[in-house]
């Protein structure tokens, strides 16, 4: 009797330490790696471990799995080839086949409790406080490991090996991507982590590192700038009618740009009844390709005092193509910033029908924002365009009239006016059923 109680405590200890391994193995596996290198910089020396046995997982793995079978051998031997003799020797008097019956009964009790206690509830506790588990243990498993490191270097090798028959290369990192991102911040937001407004911001960085200077600048078109051929008053007034801080300074033509200047110091000149002395307040530009990514030229910004916050976007043959401010750049991340240099910022309206008037230099990447965040608009990247009209000159390949309406995705264009062959005004009109023959 003493021996059989023995023996259940052995079986028992065993179901348990299986049930350590797997739960041990289960936390390092599902234990974010930025997490772990944070408890590292605090000083939690078990966290280093951990970062091994997270990086490097062969060797831990391998341990895990030596445990795992031999503790499956021992309980499988242990459980029916000695408990359950005596078990038959208990039934034989009472029911015939006692022998096959105790077996059976051994075995459905010890996969139970394997099941329960050696596998399911741990790996819900490991999955639970993945990091935690996964530092606590993370000193005994390399302790395990040390222990049986002949054997799992074998085994390491052999798996290795196997590999690279297969063509299997894991030794690649496994990078988190933006897509990745995006995904942990919809779940963060959709469980109360992160706010609506956080994960516009994050989303628009993204958007914003994808784009090209030339797809948020203020086109050559549209840029207000002051002319030195001018007389004065003609320079006060158009800076006072642009309601602008900033001017790009040229003489007689846009493309011989000398540099910048200030409202402010212009207007001080004129009210202080001094004449204007346009060489001690020009400032240089920061002048950049158009193909410059956006990211790129926030950091020239931010890195270089010398320059007004203002950059001039010139083509590969030197061209003056358009402008674009720090507050451009910002708007980008963060959305629009009421009441700075917006005068002739591209709008967009909502009626009372539910229809939106949108001016035809409105970013494709706001209209998103505004509809449909999934959007994918035919030959965007193909084309290059970034504005709504740029999408329809795209889609309808001409220059459109006064009038023309077509149909894309589950919307209404309809042309409201034309500023010579520039499209001015779009009313956009959301289909209530989206035609399942998009664009082919």
């Amino acid at each position: 009797m003493i021996t059989t109680i023995i023996e259940i405590l052995i079986i028992a200890i065993l179901i348990i330490f299986n049930g350590i391994l797997a739960m041990t193995e289960i936390a390092v596996i599902s234990s974010r790696r930025a997490k772990v290198q944070k408890m590292v910089e605090d000083g939690n020396k078990s966290a280093k471990i951990a970062l091994e046995l997270i990086d490097d997982p062969n060797q831990f793995l391998s341990t895990i799995q030596i445990g795992i079978t031999l503790i499956g051998i021992l309980t499988g031997a242990l459980g029916g080839a000695t408990l359950s003799a005596p078990l038959s020797q208990i039934l034989q008097p009472y029911i015939p086949y006692s022998e096959v019956i105790s077996v059976l009964v051994v075995v459905i009790v010890t996969t139970y409790f394997s099941l329960v206690i050696g596998e399911l509830v741990p790996k819900r506790v490991g999955l639970s406080k993945p990091e935690e588990v996964a530092v606590k243990l993370a000193k005994t498993m390399r302790l395990i490991s040390r222990i049986c490191g002949p054997i799992v270097l074998v085994l390491s090798k052999s798996t290795e090996y196997l590999l690279r028959i297969l063509g299997i290369d894991n030794s690649e990192e496994n990078v988190v991507t933006e897509e990745e991102i995006e995904l942990m911040i919809e779940e963060g937001r959709e469980s109360g982590t992160i706010e609506k407004e956080e994960e516009d911001i994050i989303k628009r960085v993204f958007r914003l590192d994808d784009q090209k200077v030339d797809m948020i600048m203020t086109p050559r078109s549209e840029i207000v700038w002051v002319d030195l051929e001018d007389d004065i008053e003609k320079i006060k007034t158009r800076i006072i009618e642009s309601e602008r801080s900033i001017f790009p300074i040229a003489s007689g033509e846009l493309d011989d740009f000398i540099g910048v200047v200030q409202a402010k110091d212009i207007l001080s000149s004129i009210f202080k009844g001094e004449k204007v002395d346009f060489e001690k307040i020009i400032k240089e530009p920061l002048i950049v390709p158009n193909n410059m990514p956006s990211l790129e030229l926030l950091k020239q910004f931010k890195g270089n005092n010398e320059y007004v916050h203002m950059s001039l976007i010139v083509d590969e043959f030197g061209s003056l193509e358009g402008l674009i401010t720090l507050n451009d750049l910002l708007e980008g991340i963060v959305g629009d910033i009421p009441g700075i240099d917006e005068t002739d910022d591209p709008i967009a309206t909502e009626r009372a029908d539910g229809s939106w008037l949108i001016d035809g230099r409105f970013p494709i990447d706001r209209f998103k924002e505004i509809f449909d965040d999934e959007l994918e608009f035919p030959l965007e990247k193909e084309d290059n365009f970034s504005t709504l009209a740029g999408f329809i000159l795209s889609y309808i390949n001409k220059i459109p009239k006064v009038g023309e309406i077509f149909e894309w995705n589950k919307f209404t264009f309809e042309i409201v006016d034309m500023d010579g062959h520039q499209i001015d005004k779009i009313l956009v009109t959301e289909i209530n059923e989206p035609d399942d023959e998009e664009d082919n």
